[in-house]
């Protein structure tokens, strides 16, 4: 059995975590505010919450509980008062032997478990977790307020949803019930943790939510599967679906906005056996209108840019994957661009973000408003720049380039791995290769990689095979990487930042393009006039300590 007469604070200074000095200061706060000691601890950067809960398991014993696999019994977790749960940061999971296993964030605290069996007259067992995870399950059970890691989240009373007034007593009751105020809160968090996407994945016995933040899924928590059809009806309602249908994929949209930023949510459902698969893409307006000098350019290629994009007229096209951040790249070169004096028109699938005094247009395939369609309409508009969301066929292609020869500055974005990958690309469309040397005149092509926390940021000795990358012959540099604190969610990054290749068409490139040359010599032709690659790029981040080595090889170095 654990020793739990143990006091958490001296617990922490025997096993090396912390000083007495920092007990200390954490006991006087204690005192001033009421509030846990380890919640202080935390709060006061002395130690994480993952160190806490590593201490109490491996030093005295204490047995950690893993949501993910140990299925609370609904009734038990109401059992104990909701401001007990929540005051003391702990959640029944069941009755086992006669006593009542108590998941808790300090398993030491006596008067947790006094006023526990005050209130329902069993002896706890403590099992440990952290606070976040706990206050999750507090939110799945409870569905009071919000709570730990969804206490940012705001509600759909404070968000303007412009659909609300579908909501109607034949939803089965679904207004006003634990579902509203449980998509409410992911809703808002997911908006607050700055995701990009929200999973809800039906499974046997739970559902799993996860957040997709810097371009990787993370599990959030998890609600019982018994309250699925009740979190889709909602779902459903507000996005303008039919509630009815569960046999068939849907697709909808929700409006709403948050303080001054509009928020569009995209969501689709997809029949399971387990149920319906809910994925909501979040398009926060705040993300897409960057600043260019937010991004992560160097100042060099800043000014290489700015004076780039100020040409007449010509085509400068933004080349990577999906989800790389090409459309802020072209958004924020709208921004620069947009003054009194220029028509500037964009062509766009879907429109990102709304940018004022700039025209911009959907693309509607269902009604015949294709980007082709569309391009040739906009050129009757007397356009100075025009934005086509991204060049996807042989007509688009032909027309765009022509634009760009005629007297106006076209943006766009192709997917191609690399800056001269866009100029073979468009050959191969069906473009003549003279059409193209003489209109293209500048290809960026980019990534995104996650930047380091700047929380829990160390630096360490680099491997053999890093410095042969890094070509480094001291044996005093180092690399950093990030260790994972509760700032970042544990993964050790926070954030994202770009890297890039900017191939700037000299007269080189249009004998060579003329020439129709592979897209290796165009390559090659690049390096030698000066064009820093991709790759050279996303090292330089991992020398200034911006990113970690992995991260960059595994954006960077995919093609090699």
């Amino acid at each position: 059995m654990p020793n739990l007469k143990k006091r958490l604070g001296n617990v922490l200074v025997e096993a090396g975590f912390i000083t007495p000095n920092e007990l200390n200061k954490a006991l006087i706060e204690q005192m001033k505010t009421g509030k846990r000691l380890e919640k202080i601890l935390v709060e006061l950067g002395v130690i994480g919450e993952k160190d806490i809960v590593d201490v109490l398991e491996f030093q005295l014993g204490i047995p950690r509980i893993d949501f993910k696999k140990e299925h609370i019994d609904p009734e038990t977790a109401k059992i104990v008062p909701e401001h007990i749960a929540r005051s003391h940061c702990l959640i029944p999971v069941k009755r086992q032997n006669g006593k009542l296993v108590v998941a808790m964030a300090n398993p030491l605290n006596d008067t947790a478990a006094d006023d526990i069996k005050m209130a329902v007259g069993l002896d706890v067992e403590p099992v440990i977790a952290g606070e976040a995870e706990i206050n999750e399950q507090i939110e799945i059970y409870h569905f009071k307020g919000s709570a730990g890691g969804l206490e940012e989240g705001p509600h759909l009373e404070t968000v303007e949803a412009l659909k609300e007034s579908d909501v109607s007593e034949g939803a089965e009751g679904v207004a006003d019930t634990p579902a509203v105020r449980l998509v409410d809160s992911l809703i808002g968090h997911g908006i607050n943790e700055n995701a990009s996407d929200i999973h809800i994945e039906p499974g046997e016995r739970d559902v799993i939510v996860l957040f997709r933040i810097d371009g990787f899924l993370q599990e959030i928590m998890s609600y019982p599967l018994d309250l699925h059809n009740a979190v889709v009806a909602r779902i459903k309602i507000l996005a303008g679906m039919n509630i009815t249908q569960k046999r068939l994929p849907q697709d909808g949209r929700i409006k709403m906005r948050l303080k001054e930023i509009r928020v569009d949510l995209r969501v689709s459902t997809l029949p399971t056996i387990y149920g319906e698969r809910v994925a909501l893409r979040i398009l926060n307006q705040s993300r897409f209108l960057l600043d260019i000098n937010e991004l992560g350019f160097y100042p060099d290629s800043l000014e290489d840019l700015k004076s780039i994009i100020q040409r007449p007229y010509g085509m400068i096209l933004v080349t990577g994957p999906t989800g790389s951040g090409k459309t802020t790249t072209l958004y924020s070169f709208l921004k620069l661009l947009n003054t009194p004096e220029k028509n500037i028109i964009t062509l766009e699938d879907p429109v990102e973000a709304v940018i004022p005094g700039v025209n911009q247009v959907q693309i509607n395939p269902g009604t015949g408003l294709t980007f082709a369609k569309g391009l040739r309409a906009i050129l009757r508009q007397d356009p100075n720049i025009i934005m086509v969301g991204e060049i996807r066929d042989a007509e688009t292609a032909d027309i765009a380039v022509r634009a760009a020869l005629t007297g106006h500055l076209v943006l766009s974005t192709l997917h191609t791995n690399n800056s001269a990958g866009a100029v073979t690309r468009l050959i191969d469309m069906g473009v003549e290769p003279f059409l193209v040397a003489s209109s293209v005149v500048c290809v960026i092509a980019q990534r995104l990689v996650r930047r380091l926390c700047k929380h829990c940021k160390h630096s360490y000795k680099p491997s053999e095979r890093e410095r042969f990358l890094l070509n480094w012959k001291s044996d005093i540099m180092a690399l950093h990487k990030g260790r994972g604190c509760p700032q970042c969610r544990e993964t050790g990054f926070k954030g994202r930042t770009v890297v890039y290749e900017i191939m700037k068409v000299t007269q080189k490139h249009r004998e060579l393009i003329n020439a129709k040359v592979s897209t290796d010599v165009l390559m090659t032709a690049a390096k030698k006039q000066g064009m820093e690659t991709l790759r050279e790029n996303a090292l330089k981040k991992v020398i200034q300590g911006i990113t970690s080595f992995d991260e960059a090889v595994r954006v960077a170095f995919t093609e090699e």
